[in-house]
């Protein structure tokens, strides 16, 4: 259920404002947990910035296209979920795919294998229209596990999204780190 309450609340933040093409990265971030590349054209949404667009805590920063998409700003939110019992990266990456799959108009469209930190997960891309009065909307999710939580990184984007727009959003999820490199930096 917090998956889909996210997934709306993205819905709502994108709302609001294969590919050959190569998205260059314009800038690391780290946080002191969550570490990606930045594209340019892209800018940080802070929690204080989440909190003014109402998304739950769960969700600990964003990364949001400049540039709106069929009316879309684009938007890549990462959510933290305290965990249970302890899973493995790919243990993880396989529930958040399985907890997806009943969303209403789910289709899946690919996955894409990636290594986290060591650890194989997928980029999992689907169709879904998570709430009856948005839009049909693509997804790209990657799941992993840091610090005994689980994080996913979702980005939503118009069904039909333009080639380079996709290549900045994997080159975000092929670039999801949790251990500082020296080279990223938190905004």
């Amino acid at each position: 259920m917090r998956r889909l309450f996210a997934l709306t609340g993205l819905l709502l933040l994108t709302a609001c404002g294969g590919s050959n093409t190569a998205a260059v990265c314009d800038r690391g971030y780290w946080d002191g947990t969550v570490g990606t590349c930045v594209p340019e054209g892209w800018v940080v949404l802070d929690r204080a910035q989440l909190d003014q667009k109402g998304m739950p805590p769960e969700v600990v920063v964003a990364f949001q296209s400049e540039t709106p998409v069929s009316g879309q700003f684009v938007t890549v939110t990462v959510t933290r979920e305290a965990m249970n019992q302890p899973l493995s990266s790919p243990d993880y990456s396989d529930a958040s795919i399985a907890s997806v799959a009943g969303l209403p108009g789910y289709d899946e469209q690919d996955r894409q294998a990636v290594t986290v930190d060591g650890e194989d997960v997928d980029i999992h891309i689907y169709n879904a229209q998570p709430s009856p009065d948005q839009p049909e909307s693509r997804f790209y999710q990657l799941s992993a596990v840091a610090n005994s939580a689980g994080y996913s990184f979702t980005a939503a984007t118009p069904v039909s999204v333009p080639d380079a727009v996709e290549a900045q959003v994997l080159s975000m999820l092929n670039s999801v780190t949790f251990v500082q490199d020296g080279d990223a930096v938190g905004e």
